[in-house]
């Protein structure tokens, strides 16, 4: 087996298809040890994983920006190409992506067989496997022509030291002295949101059962933070809103310290439970076979059986059968059982 010396792992999707390729990162450093390994993303996710033991750097792609269009990203793989790569590994599956890999002409290329360009961008293509395999799963068959085996290693979120003293520095400064529940009531996707109202009812039984409730939120969501905060009707003393105030690796740092957390299917869910942080997690429009869901003793999917669900990979901005039963059948009650368990109330 060829021992390669710099490799580009390419993964500029979600926030959350980035995190689920750290065990596949994982197993390629494992693997080869001395070789520097590449993560790119999508920009702004770069200071995620700059604590990371299996990165040797971590780059910003531009696709919502300077680099959106086919030529940027044809000259940004010519630039790549001329950087001493010797193995590009891609999990993305755009039209855009290919583009990348194929102009960078680095002389081992590994990605999926569909979408049927694919064919052309990758000098080697393995099969994703959708309907058999979970994500994780999924990714590590890409590195079985590397002569990569046996399960994926585990995911773990490792994050800068920095980071870290924010969190602990906050901690200390607020002097918790009840059990802490997080709640993230936002989503790229509107239909994957649970009802604004069904939140605020879970902050207030968590204070009145003891807990202090931090509301989370990510640019954009800070309105429906301050609906969750308003609806919640308790004591104001132990909910408080961080909406607009921590950056992307605080957030994952404030995430691996609360002693429980409630969120949609969305990028933070995965920076929980890749910190083994007990959560629960409401599905929707996405079903957990689809493979995209948190792992662990620690998390549970809540989720109802619907002949409409799934309706999508990522979910839509309006139910398609205009009546939303995915997340309004999921009730307060139900959620509080599961979550109060996890804060030991």
């Amino acid at each position: 087996m060829h021992e390669y010396t710099k490799i580009a792992v390419w993964q500029t999707a979600f926030l959350g298809d980035a995190v689920l390729t750290l065990p596949m990162l994982r197993a390629v450093r494992e693997r080869f040890p001395q070789a520097e390994v590449h993560f790119f993303v999508r920009s702004g996710f770069e200071s995620l994983f700059t604590g990371q033991p299996e990165i040797t750097q971590v780059h910003g792609f531009a696709k919502r920006g300077a680099q959106k269009s086919l030529n940027h990203a044809i000259l940004y793989g010519k630039e790549l190409g001329k950087q001493g790569f010797d193995l590009w590994v891609s999990p993305h599956t755009s039209f855009r992506s290919a583009l990348v890999s194929r102009a960078t002409g680095i002389g081992r290329r590994i990605g999926y067989n569909a979408p049927w360009f694919n064919r052309f961008a990758y000098t080697e293509t393995v099969s994703r496997r959708f309907t058999e395999l979970d994500e994780i799963e999924r990714l590590m068959e890409l590195v079985k022509p590397l002569g990569i085996r046996g399960p994926a290693p585990a995911a773990q979120l490792t994050l800068s030291e920095a980071s870290r003293d924010a969190a602990r520095t906050y901690w200390t400064t607020m002097g918790f002295d009840r059990p802490v529940l997080g709640i993230h009531p936002g989503s790229t996707w509107p239909t994957k949101c649970w009802p604004v109202e069904y939140f605020s009812a879970i902050a207030a039984r968590a204070v009145e059962n003891g807990a202090h409730v931090l509301i989370f939120a990510g640019p954009g969501e800070e309105s429906v933070a301050s609906q969750v905060e308003r609806g919640a009707q308790c004591d104001p003393r132990h909910v408080t809103n961080l909406a607009g105030t921590l950056s992307l690796p605080e957030l994952a740092a404030y995430l691996g310290r609360l002693d429980a957390y409630l969120s949609n299917d969305s990028g933070p869910m995965h920076l929980a439970w890749t910190q083994d942080v007990p959560l629960v997690a409401v599905f929707g429009p996405t079903v957990r076979s689809l493979g995209f869901f948190p792992r662990g003793a620690n998390s549970t999917v809540m989720e109802i059986e619907l002949s409409c669900r799934p309706c999508g990979l990522h979910g839509s901005k309006t139910c398609p059968e205009k009546h939303f039963k995915c997340m309004k059948q999921v009730t307060p009650d139900m959620v509080w059982d599961v979550l109060r368990k996890k804060l030991s109330l």
